[in-house]
C-alpha cells in the first residue's frame, strides 16, 4: 500500500520539474536578443583606428555594383564560406534594391585555397570586375576553373594580388578585436547615419536583422 501510494506522489513531482524546465525555455525563447549578445562581440562602431581601417578597405581589390558611394557594406570573404554564400544569397538582392552598394573582397586562405581559387582571387584583385564576380558566384565552388585567366601560381603579379589579401586578413584582425569583434568570415563593415564605421562577423543568421535594422531595411 505504501509503495502504491509513492506513485502518484513521484508522478506529480515529475510533472511539476517538466512545467518549470518548459516554462524556463519559453522564457528564454521570448527573451528579446540584444545586439551586444551577438556571435563574434557583436555589432560594434568602430572608435579605434578608424582612419586606419577605412583606408584598408578603400585600397584593397573590392568588386562592387557600384550602386553609391555614401551607402555600402563591405564584405570580407572567401569563395567556398558557407555563411558568407548565406549572406549573399538572402541579403544582397534586398540591399541592392535600396541602393546600398555590396563591395566585396574576396581572400585566398592560406594552404586552403585552390589554384582555381587563387587566380579568381587574383583577377578580382587585379581587375576589379564585378561580372566577374557574379560569373564565379553563378556557380557550383567546385565547377570553377578560372579558364582564361592568368595562373595566380605562375605569375609573379597575379601572386602578389593573392598575398595582398592574405596581408589585409592580418591586418583587420588586430583592428577588430581593439574595437570588440572577433574576426571571422563574413566579416562585414558599413557606415552609419552619422558617418562612423560599424562592424560585424556575421558567421550566425541571428546577427542578420540587426544589420539590415541598422541600413534601414525592414525586418519581418
Amino acid at each position: 500500500m505504501a509503495r502504491a501510494l509513492q506513485k502518484p506522489g513521484l508522478f506529480a513531482a515529475l510533472a511539476v520539474t517538466t512545467a518549470l524546465v518548459i516554462a524556463g525555455a519559453l522564457t528564454l525563447m521570448s527573451t528579446p536578443v540584444k545586439a551586444a549578445d551577438l556571435p563574434n562581440g557583436g555589432i560594434h562602431t568602430i572608435t579605434q583606428d578608424e582612419a586606419k581601417l577605412r583606408a584598408l578597405l578603400e585600397q584593397s581589390g573590392w568588386v562592387s555594383p557600384g550602386l553609391s558611394q555614401t551607402r555600402f557594406v563591405y564584405m570580407v570573404s572567401f569563395r567556398s564560406c558557407p555563411d558568407c554564400i548565406r549572406f549573399e544569397t538572402e541579403q544582397f538582392p534586398d540591399l541592392h534594391r535600396a541602393g546600398i552598394d555590396t563591395r566585396v573582397i574576396v581572400v585566398a586562405r592560406r594552404a586552403k585555397s585552390t589554384q582555381a581559387e587563387r587566380s579568381g582571387v587574383a583577377e578580382l584583385w587585379a581587375r576589379r570586375d564585378w561580372k566577374t564576380y557574379e560569373t564565379w558566384t553563378g556557380m557550383p565552388v567546385q565547377a570553377w576553373t578560372a579558364e582564361g585567366l592568368i595562373n595566380a601560381d605562375l605569375d609573379a603579379g597575379r601572386a602578389g594580388e593573392v598575398e595582398k589579401g592574405r596581408e589585409l586578413v592580418e591586418q583587420l584582425r588586430p583592428l577588430m578585436a581593439e574595437n570588440g569583434i572577433s574576426f571571422a568570415y563574413p566579416l562585414l563593415i558599413w557606415q552609419d547615419k552619422d558617418g562612423h564605421l560599424r562592424g560585424c562577423a556575421c558567421e550566425d543568421r541571428i546577427t542578420y536583422p540587426f544589420v539590415r535594422a541598422e541600413l534601414g531595411l525592414p525586418n519581418g
